[in-house]
């Protein structure tokens, strides 16, 4: 292991968690609606559930899949299915600027325990953690080495990526004082989840 191998994985840990996707889309729309702050959970809930992912795959999770096909369909439906689920909740939103409504209950970012288990619904998060494991695991007493360093990477980058994503909603959020300035917002970023769910078939 040599820093070129650390940055190989760095790199490609960045192009994967700091692209477009469902978790990125739903980190701006949480920035927007609740603030940097109250969204931290829900990053820290993604990385928890993606290093998940990543251990599972390594112990040999995606075998299973190439095994029993149906399984994989299966995970693709359920996860297209509470895609939409979530888009219809970013859209019906309430606004959140309003001191009352942002103690609504109803109107909560995404706790850490939700963000973790979603990753297990996310087609790109188990692409995500699939490919690094085949790609940037070392073979023999190394392995599980290697697959520690994988994820202590992806903490580290992925923490900063999803950081600018809320960020960017919270900034746009200063915009977004009306109700219906809001909303608006709101439907761009449901039909952006939503849309997802074309790219994951």
């Amino acid at each position: 292991m040599d820093w070129g191998y650390f940055v190989s994985i760095a790199v490609f840990a960045l192009v994967m968690t700091g692209t477009p996707g469902p978790n990125n889309v739903m980190l701006t729309a949480s920035g927007a609606n609740f603030g940097y702050r109250r969204s931290i959970p829900h990053f820290l809930g993604i990385a928890l559930g993606l290093n998940t992912l990543i251990v599972l795959s390594a112990a040999g999770l995606d075998v299973l899949f190439r095994l029993y096909p149906a399984a994989h369909t299966g995970l693709k439906v359920a996860g297209c299915s509470y895609l939409l689920y979530l888009s219809w909740k970013i859209a019906t939103t309430k606004n959140t600027n309003n001191a009352s409504v942002a103690n609504n209950e109803e109107s909560a970012p995404m706790t850490l325990l939700q963000a973790a288990l979603f990753q297990f619904l996310n087609p790109k998060a188990w692409m995500m953690s699939v490919a690094a494991v085949g790609t940037f695991t070392l073979s023999g007493a190394y392995y599980w080495l290697s697959i520690l360093s994988i994820c202590c990477v992806f903490v580290v980058v992925q923490v900063q990526t999803s950081s600018v994503w809320i960020g960017f909603g919270a900034l746009i959020r200063r915009w977004l004082s009306t109700p219906r300035a809001q909303s608006q917002f709101n439907y761009v970023m449901a039909a952006l989840t939503a849309s997802c769910v074309v790219f994951i078939w």
